[in-house]
């Protein structure tokens, strides 16, 4: 096995670490060879909040006795390359949550056609929507050309379906704004642009870097773009934000413009973490607490599968999902890299925030 781990301390130091797997796999168990992964700043956030709400537990780093590094989650696809149990086919492709790795062994619980879940004991108490695979082969109208964008915008847009509904489900707050931070990421893309096309949702304020200005106000699905050094052309209005950045010193401004005009902010990830640090701490350091909450899309989305049944919910996230698929190909670009070994410096960039945000980065794990 092949991983590559993260210092848990700081995000920005990683090494690949090699560990001989045995050849044989317990009775249940199935061997995984992980194909490729999507790498983006929503992985940070697991990386950041590993220890607050348990990513680092997925995927126990090897030759690790002191604990101190980590694997961040990715998704991805694998193939079966071995398997002792008897519903799981040897051969078949699976689309979920995997270490960067090259390898992965589970223990399917849960076995439909259409999907399982890792049964491994260090599993059981996690968010049951990590623990799914689906089944490629069983899948109506599967399209593998579509891989990419699937690994890079399924658990991004996911989050996005979940915020939009959310803020729906709760008219709001009575909002007549709501302010996206970190507009040029792909979560905030995919939320702003599903409350663009949603009857009666207030205006759609995104802030973003001076660099990536021209970029956010070219996607169309912001009604106001202004960059985190303008921030004094904030509306006085009443408010929501919706923080994709963990940025405190934006937040802090944010909240003195707005004083008793914000009636929210829900904090979805981290992708200027080093300006905050763990989620714990940000959310700590909020100004307004009580109006302050963190935003967990796997609690969502098993509060809709109970409203809605199963059906219900992948007939509405599908819909949803579809519409930002099509949406992506008139912005992302597709970056591949191959090998884990070449991935490490690229691993380097998106943890420091130094990349392009059309760019959807994918790591084809055998450089062969």
């Amino acid at each position: 096995m092949k991983q590559l781990q993260s210092l848990k301390s700081d995000l920005n130091q990683s090494r690949i670490v090699l560990e001989q797997l045995g050849e044989d796999i317990q009775d249940g168990e199935v061997l995984l060879q992980v194909e490729k992964f999507s790498f983006t700043a929503n992985n940070v956030t697991y990386g950041v909040a590993g220890d607050s709400i348990g990513y680092w537990n997925f995927f126990p780093a090897i030759n690790n006795p002191e604990k101190t590094w980590g694997c961040i989650p990715v998704w991805g696809f694998a193939e079966v390359i071995m398997s002792n149990n008897p519903e799981i086919e040897h051969g078949e492709r699976v689309f979920g949550y995997f270490p960067p790795a090259n390898s992965l062994i589970v223990n399917p619980v849960k076995v439909s056609s259409a999907s399982f879940s890792d049964g491994k004991e260090h599993r059981k108490e996690l968010p049951p929507v990590y623990n799914n695979y689906i089944r490629l082969n069983a899948e109506d109208d599967y399209d593998r050309s579509m891989d990419d964008i699937r690994a890079l915008l399924f658990p991004l847009h996911i989050t996005a379906f979940c915020l939009c509904d959310a803020l729906e489900e709760q008219s709001y707050e009575n909002a007549s704004q709501v302010i996206i931070v970190s507009a040029s990421s792909k979560t905030a893309i995919g939320l702003a642009q599903g409350l663009a096309e949603t009857d009666d949702s207030p205006k759609i304020v995104g802030l973003t870097s001076s660099i990536n200005l021209q970029f956010v106000e070219s996607l169309g699905c912001y009604d106001q773009v202004i960059s985190y050094d303008d921030l004094a052309n904030i509306n006085n209005i009443s408010s929501v934000i919706v923080d994709m950045s963990g940025n405190q010193e934006v937040l802090s401004a944010l909240q003195n413009a707005l004083e008793e005009n914000l009636l929210k902010c829900i904090t979805v990830g981290m992708t200027h973490w080093d300006k905050g640090g763990s989620v714990d701490e940000a959310l700590a350091q909020a100004e307004l607490q009580d109006r302050t909450e963190f935003f967990f899309a796997p609690a969502h989305i098993q509060k809709r599968i109970g409203d809605w049944g199963q059906a219900g919910y992948a007939k509405k996230t599908n819909a949803f999902m579809a519409e930002r698929a099509e949406q992506s190909n008139d912005w992302m670009q597709i970056k591949r890299i191959k090998g884990l070994d070449k991935f490490s410096e690229t691993y380097k960039a998106v943890v420091a925030g130094n990349i392009n945000p059309n760019e959807g980065i994918i790591v084809e794990v055998f450089d062969a």
